[in-house]
C-alpha cells in the first residue's frame, strides 16, 4: 500500500485526468482496479508536458518551452533515480513505475516529440520524420502502458504499433484543428486547400497504413489481461469508424 503522500499524489493525477480528459478517465475506470492509479499517474506526466507546450500558461518562447520540458524530464529522471519525488505527479509515476516495473526511460523519447511542437509551426516533410515523431508521441506511450495491460515483454511492440495506429488516425481526423495551430503532421497535404478552408485529398497511403496498424489489436488482445480486452476492442472500433469516413470521402478536413 502506498504511503499517504503517494496516495494523495495518485488522487491528484486522477483529478487532472477527470478534469482535462473525462472520456479517457471514464475508459480508465474499465481497467482492473490495481492498474488504474498507474494510468492516472502516466496521464498526469503527459498532461504536464502538454501544458508546457500548449497550455494557456505555457512559457512565452520556444526556447523557454524547451527549457521547461527539460526540467520536467529531469524531475522524472531524478525521481526514478532516488525512488521518490516531492512533486505530486512525479511521486505517483515513480511509485507506479516501481510497483509495475514500467519502462519509464521510454518517456525521454516522448519528450523529444514534444520538443518538436515547441516552435508552434510544425511541418513534417517526410514519412521518416512522421515515423520519428509518432515513435515518440505514441509508440513510447504504448510501451509504457503494455505492462499494465498484462502484455509480456516480447509482445510489447504490438502495443506500440497500436498506439501509432491511434496517433495516425488522430492526425487524419484532426487536420483542420492542427492546421489552425500551424501544424501539418502528414507530409504532402494540400496546404493551399487548408489555407482556403477547403477539404484536402486524404493521403491514401497513410489511411491504409493506419488500418494495417490496427491489426495489432488482435495480438494485443491475445496477450492482454481479460478485463482490458473489451476496452481495447471498443477503442479500435471507434477509430476504425473515423478511418472509414475518411476513406468514403477521400478527403480530410472536410
Amino acid at each position: 500500500m502506498p504511503d499517504k503522500d503517494v496516495q494523495r499524489a495518485y488522487r491528484r493525477c486522477a483529478a487532472l485526468q477527470r478534469r482535462h480528459d473525462p472520456t479517457f478517465h471514464l475508459a480508465t475506470g474499465w481497467l482492473p482496479r490495481d492498474v488504474r492509479p498507474a494510468v492516472h499517474a502516466l496521464y498526469g506526466f503527459l498532461r504536464g508536458a502538454d501544458e508546457i507546450v500548449d497550455g494557456d500558461g505555457r512559457p512565452p518562447t520556444p526556447a523557454a518551452r524547451r527549457a521547461a520540458l527539460d526540467g520536467w524530464q529531469r524531475e522524472l529522471e531524478e525521481g526514478v533515480a532516488c525512488g521518490r519525488s516531492d512533486h505530486p505527479v512525479i511521486a505517483a509515476l515513480v511509485d507506479a513505475g516501481r510497483r509495475h516495473d514500467l519502462p519509464l526511460h521510454e518517456l525521454s523519447v516522448y519528450m523529444d516529440s514534444m520538443r518538436v511542437d515547441c516552435d508552434g509551426r510544425v511541418r513534417l516533410r517526410s514519412r521518416e520524420e512522421l515515423d520519428t515523431y509518432m515513435n515518440g508521441s505514441a509508440a513510447t506511450v504504448g510501451r509504457v502502458i503494455a505492462p499494465l495491460l498484462g502484455v509480456p515483454a516480447g509482445a510489447r511492440e504490438e502495443v506500440a504499433r497500436l498506439g501509432v495506429a491511434f496517433q495516425l488516425t488522430n492526425f487524419l481526423r484532426d487536420v483542420r484543428e492542427d492546421y489552425a495551430m500551424d501544424r501539418v503532421y502528414l507530409p504532402g497535404l494540400d496546404e493551399d486547400a487548408l489555407a482556403a478552408g477547403r477539404p484536402a485529398p486524404a493521403p491514401g497511403e497513410e489511411v491504409a497504413r493506419a488500418r494495417e496498424l490496427f491489426r495489432s489489436a488482435r495480438a494485443v488482445c491475445a496477450y492482454a489481461r481479460p478485463r482490458t480486452r473489451s476496452g481495447i476492442r471498443l477503442a479500435c472500433a471507434v477509430y476504425l469508424r473515423y478511418l472509414g469516413r475518411i476513406e468514403r470521402r477521400g478527403m480530410v478536413a472536410a
